[in-house]
């Protein structure tokens, strides 16, 4: 293993507003293989950018011991970049090219340096990523998200780093790319920091560093035994918050008593004083010296009641907020067997292999669509949708709340959807009116619905008072999930078919167990595109189809792209 290693001492960073993000930070990362977690907008990948020196901390310092390497979570490429440009070669390659036409300048040999192996360390590196079939002039513009990404992180390993840093490195990779980075860092021996909310990446660390609060504290172990650590921590926690309840109304109840005996003995004295007939001043140093009494013991209780209460807030600052959604959907029943979507023949401008793709969702179905990246599997659920038109078909002509066969030409697409039941959550978003509240929004959705009724439905889906009156254009990614899910699935009429393009993207890990509950209750059919195994395999998908080649395959499970 190597010795390298990332010290942060007594961070502190703000942004212009001076919005702080951290104070007086401090940890030290050693070699091996650390995940970093935290909700989203926690600081995760402004860490990583004031580690990498993209950022410049307010206060204390970062120190790197050997080559950096980072990943960033958007890559700021152009399309009309070279693969070459991207790799940091295509100086290199340059000189080689020139040297190999004769041209022996001295300046192409002090350019190559040490690099004469570069062509086939590059090769030997696209290659371990599934980007074999590259040439090093092809543009970006021509490869997709995910190979995109992984051009990124050869980029990186082609430095021979000893300190890596990757900020969600599996975003927009499909399966086959996923389990290909799974080996690059399987194999890695220096320093590794990973920011993720993939949990399958997170399950393959060697220890997990858990920004919260402030503070960076670290659990051995897989993302498994981190989780299981944080669980029986929660559990502790919530024993020792019920006791401190119990301890303050104790000590509350307590200071009552010991008020109404000392009322009552007070009463008692003076009746006493004045029926055995003492001095008046005797008998107000008497009353004097009781009220003293009486002060003290209250101060007593006052000071324990006090502390009972500030064992309580101790308690209660080590509690989670992961807040889970109970629901009951009861409107998006679908009876087994009913046919909620039939396409034949599906076609957009011959991306799918001739005569087109037949699919039929039956009933309360949970699907699992995968394949490759740019297959055209969001096209696919955009078709289902009635976003986008296939080939041949002039209109739907589908009655509200049932099925009917669409308009085709002669060997064109055959469609038929429950219409107006039918919801499409797409990859942005972008199903709500950003310029509305949540609340507007729900409005929007549910006319019928009751004002009060809406608003303990937001608080079902954690938008509980002012949180509810949010422009939805100010929510966080896992807010505008939760928004967008509580507007579709209490919409008039609720949805039976729900699709679903990569849903846990971006999201932290609660909200992707928000989304998990929520999807839990529905009773309708689902088609859900997502490469994260773990989140299809908690959401029970029954029904796998794999789109690669331009054909749709049934599988038995995740495809071994």
């Amino acid at each position: 293993m190597s010795d390298a290693f990332i010290v942060c001492s007594h961070l502190s960073f703000s942004w212009p507003d001076d919005t702080p993000v951290f104070r007086d930070l401090s940890f030290t990362v050693g070699a091996g293989r650390t995940g970093l977690v935290a909700p989203n907008g926690a600081g995760k990948s402004t860490l990583l950018k004031l580690i990498a020196g993209d950022l410049v901390p307010r206060g204390g310092s970062v120190a790197v011991d050997g080559v950096l390497g980072y990943l960033p979570q958007s890559l700021p490429l152009t399309g009309d970049l070279t693969v070459a440009d991207v790799l940091g070669i295509a100086p290199v390659i340059a000189a080689l090219d020139a040297i190999e036409s004769g041209d022996a300048g001295e300046e192409h040999f002090t350019t190559i340096g040490n690099d004469w192996d570069i062509e086939e360390r590059t090769r030997a590196q696209l290659d371990r990523l599934g980007l074999g079939d590259l040439t090093f002039d092809r543009t970006l513009s021509m490869l997709s998200g995910g190979q995109i990404v992984s051009l990124g992180l050869a980029a990186q390993l082609l430095k021979r780093p000893d300190v890596l840093l990757l900020d969600e490195p599996t975003n927009n990779l499909d399966l086959g790319a996923r389990r290909r980075l799974d080996a690059v860092l399987g194999d890695w021996n220096g320093c590794l920091l990973v920011v993720s909310h993939d949990r399958a990446l997170l399950d393959r660390m060697d220890r997990i560093a858990e920004l919260d609060r402030g503070e960076v504290r670290f659990y051995g172990g897989s993302f498994t035994a981190y989780q299981e650590s944080v669980r029986a921590g929660q559990e502790a926690a919530e024993r020792n918050v019920r006791s401190a309840e119990q301890e303050l109304k104790r000590e509350k109840r307590e200071m009552q008593q010991a008020r109404e005996r000392a009322e009552r003995r007070a009463g008692n004295a003076a009746r006493n004083l004045k029926s055995a007939g003492l001095p008046r001043i005797f008998a107000g140093n008497m009353k004097r010296g009781a009220q003293e009494a009486a002060g003290r013991a209250g101060q007593m209780h006052t000071a324990r009641v006090g502390d009972a209460k500030a064992r309580l807030d101790e308690a209660g600052r080590a509690l989670r907020d992961d807040q889970k959604i109970a629901l009951e959907l009861p409107g998006t029943n679908v009876p087994a067997g009913r046919t909620v979507f039939h396409g034949e023949r599906l076609q957009v401008r011959g991306l799918f292999a001739e005569p087109g793709l037949d699919l039929t969702v039956r009933g309360p179905e949970r699907i699992a669509l995968t394949g490759p990246n740019g297959a055209g599997k969001s096209t696919l659920l955009r078709l289902i949708s009635g976003d986008l038109e296939s080939d041949g078909v002039e209109s739907d002509g589908v009655a509200p709340g049932g099925l009917a066969p669409g308009g085709s030409e002669s060997g064109g697409a055959a469609i038929s959807r429950a219409d107006g039941r039918v919801a499409y959550l797409s990859q942005r978003l972008d199903l709500l009116d950003v310029e509305r509240t949540v609340a507007e929004n729900l409005a929007a959705f549910a006319p019928s619905l009751p004002e009060a009724e809406r608003m303990n439905l937001l608080a079902r889906f954690l938008f509980r008072g002012a949180r509810a009156h949010l422009p939805v254009g100010v929510l966080s990614g896992g807010e505008r999930l939760r928004a967008t899910l509580a507007c579709v699935l209490f919409a008039e009429p609720a949805p039976q078919l729900l699709l679903l393009d990569e849903p846990t993207n971006n999201l932290d890990l609660v909200s992707v167990g928000q989304l998990e509950s929520a999807l839990g209750a529905y009773q309708g059919a689902f088609v859900v595109v997502s490469h994260d195994e773990r989140f299809l395999a908690e959401i029970k998908v029954e029904r796998w189809l794999e789109l690669s080649g331009g054909r749709l395959l049934e599988t038995g499970g995740p495809a071994g792209e």
